[in-house]
């Protein structure tokens, strides 16, 4: 074998290497790291790779095998990848797993005692087992702790649509919950399909303790089958229709479309439109029964043609704007029942050349990161997004606890808010034809 060469000022090292069998291929593998660990960035060359011409090999080839400059013990160099299964402490880290017979070894206990002691029971030579475990670094073995317990510690989170914005937040603030707690998340997307959703669920509810679930349609039946099952679970941002005996983190979806209409009324429109999300889902339902129930109490009709429903997505948003702007008469301000839709019909204004909001007011329903950059920064009804997550996930592991199995079901319904950006403003002209009048102390978010 070749020697290897350091270059100790940027920490970079070649290591020789020859590939298993009788080959003849070697190779230089380039390797990096701090002091004495070092971690092997090539991808592993098979013998026959383009740097190693073939040769035919008299032997079935095995895995390359490294020797560093420091020490002549050999490592593996896996032959799909750079994965290096270190023999000594010298040269690689060592990754190998430490068990609990090393633990009551250290300890000077025996093994049943330090699993006594990791499962809470008191146990002699408590504080020598503590120290064990500090200097090791063990961890219990997961597939372990879920023989012993029976549980999987694992949560399945299934949502309509892993690319929105919004899920993506829920997700979050469900993670910095699970963060400190003994539990992983296993995320699936049901794609706003309850085909797909009923087909998630089934693999999924062997495989976890519980699951947080946003329903693809208000008539679903799959959580009432999770429910008889014995696997809790917690709606978040949907409901059923019947959906009282479950657990629920919902937001005001009524109450946020009445601010939505609220505002563009004090503006001074009167023909308005409004893009509505699935109305066999709660926030479809819900956004567009407020919209419209609180234009009717002012005494605003909305048209037909300006009543339209869309699924949730981006480019229904920009497909139903377009037809809105193909109507002798285009409303002067459009309400959207989500961010996607917000985003579709921002692009269709902004392809048909059409100004926002000087020709046509837009407001949302659920804010985005990138609103405030966007020209015009959008008007949007916000909500608290990550902290819906943080309360499905909290109120989830408290029904996992045994004391709080047989609780009478938590629904918790959060409030939203009007962020006035530059996407809204007043009318052209009043419906008498004269300049409507700018609302007094009207402030925009920045």
């Amino acid at each position: 074998m070749a020697d290897g060469r350091s270059n100790t000022a940027t920490h970079i090292r070649d290591i020789s290497f020859t590939a298993g069998g009788d080959t003849g291929a070697g190779g230089i593998c380039r390797c990096q790291g701090a002091d004495n660990d070092f971690t092997c960035r090539a991808a592993a060359q098979r013998a026959e790779g383009p740097e190693f011409p073939r040769a035919a090999p008299r032997s079935p080839p095995g895995p390359a095998r490294i020797t560093t400059p420091q020490q002549g013990e050999p490592v593996l160099l896996t032959a799909r990848g750079a994965k290096v299964q270190p023999f000594s402490d010298n040269g690689f880290t060592r990754s190998r797993v430490v068990t609990i017979h090393e633990v009551a070894a250290r300890a000077g206990v025996s093994a049943a005692t330090v699993s006594r002691f990791l499962r809470g029971r008191r146990v002699r030579a408590s504080a020598a087992i503590q120290t064990a475990v500090d200097e090791l670094g063990y961890s219990p073995s997961a597939a372990a702790q879920s023989l012993k317990s029976g549980r999987t510690y694992t949560i399945g989170v299934v949502v309509p649509d892993i690319t929105n914005p919004y899920f993506a937040a829920v997700v979050k603030g469900m993670e910095s919950v699970t963060r400190t707690e003994p539990y992983r998340i296993l995320l699936a997307n049901s794609d706003e399909s309850g085909e797909r959703e009923d087909d998630v669920i089934a693999d999924m509810v062997r495989r976890v303790d519980g699951i947080v679930l946003a329903p693809a349609t208000e008539q679903d039946r799959t959580p009432l089958n999770v429910r008889d099952a014995g696997v809790p679970l917690v709606f978040v941002d949907r409901d059923l229709a019947d959906g009282e005996d479950f657990d629920a983190i919902l937001v005001d979806n009524a109450g946020g479309a009445r601010q939505a209409a609220e505002h563009l009324m004090g503006l001074g429109h009167t023909r308005i439109a409004a893009i509505s999300g699935p109305v066999d889902t709660t926030p479809g339902r819900r956004r567009r029964e407020g919209f419209l129930e609180t234009l009717a109490a002012a005494g605003i009709g909305i048209a037909p043609e300006h009543d339209l429903i869309g699924d949730f997505r981006e480019q229904s948003g920009y497909q139903l704007t377009l037809s809105l702007l193909s109507l002798p008469e285009p409303p002067t301000a459009v309400f959207t029942a989500n961010n996607l839709m917000t985003l579709g019909a921002l692009k269709a204004l902004h392809d048909m050349r059409v100004g926002v909001p000087d020709e046509i007011s837009l407001i949302g329903f659920d804010d985005l990161d990138t609103g405030p950059l966007l020209r015009p920064p959008l008007t949007v009804i916000d909500r608290p997004m990550v902290e819906q997550g943080v309360l499905a996930m909290r109120l989830l592991l408290r029904r996992l606890d045994p004391r709080h199995v047989d609780d009478m079901p938590r629904r918790v319904v959060l409030g939203t808010k009007l962020v006035d950006r530059a996407s809204t403003a007043p009318p052209r002209t009043s419906p008498a034809g004269t300049a409507a009048p700018s609302p007094a102390g009207r402030t925009r978010a920045r």
